[in-house]
């Protein structure tokens, strides 16, 4: 039997484009009400005015930096005052910088582990007595180079093959609670990440929307069952 999502509450880092957005969608199109992240509120406001006619949930715009733990515990405090619970936090935010070790900057160093793996760390634990009480799901994004490693790489490549370990440590730790925790590991995914523009060439990578429909399916599955890791593919080569 499907879990219903009705009045189901979300939190999702890095919520106001691209694979956040995406899931933020999918989501409220299924009844949840999902509050959105971003370090910019214009930007985040910007997103969730257009979740908002969507229909079923609503959306809610918080101003949030994941390298920034009080900023995080904000974040969740303010979903607990509008909507009283947390049902199931993605920690989406992430960004990536790609040079030789000879070139990568430490400001691009730090920049990089800080947003994609401290902010997942920071993400859940201000996140984890809300997730106690409602039994709820942590998704991380990580990607597929959270285990393949490339040149240029060398930053994104760690913070990555960090999420990736981390959550399903977590998985273990906290599941004793109720709690599922799963990573999703995208290979090409159409977004805005590294100041790319999504265009018509995109077309066989992996949509948002797609994305987004997985996180739905995790929603609605038994809570019972626990995919810990799911890798996902363009199905086409590009």
């Amino acid at each position: 039997m499907r879990q219903s999502m009705e009045n189901k509450i979300a939190l999702i880092t890095g919520g106001s484009k691209g694979i956040g957005y995406g899931i933020a969608a999918a989501l409220i199109s299924e009844g949840m009400h999902v509050a959105i992240t971003s370090r910019s509120l214009a930007a985040a406001q910007k997103a969730a005015d257009e979740l908002n006619k969507l229909g079923k949930g609503k959306a809610l715009a918080i101003e949030a930096d994941v390298r920034d733990f009080s900023s995080q515990e904000a974040a969740v405090g303010a979903v607990i005052n509008a909507w009283g619970k947390l049902d199931l936090l993605v920690a989406n935010a992430g960004i990536g910088h790609f040079a030789s070790i000879e070139d990568l900057t430490l400001a691009q160093w730090h920049e990089t582990i800080d947003t994609n793996l401290t902010g997942v760390f920071y993400s859940i634990k201000a996140s984890i007595e809300a997730l106690k009480a409602s039994k709820g799901l942590f998704i991380s994004i990580s990607s597929l180079a959270g285990t393949n490693f490339f040149a240029n790489g060398s930053a994104y490549n760690a913070s990555k093959f960090g999420v990736t370990g981390f959550t399903q440590a977590a998985m273990l730790d906290l599941r004793k609670y109720g709690i599922r925790s799963t990573t999703i590991m995208p290979g090409s995914v159409a977004t805005y990440f590294n100041d790319h523009t999504p265009n018509e060439k995109d077309a066989w990578k992996i949509q948002i929307e797609d994305l987004g429909q997985m996180v739905v399916d995790l929603m609605q599955m038994h809570p019972r069952t626990l995919p810990s890791k799911i890798e996902v593919r363009p199905s086409m080569p590009g």
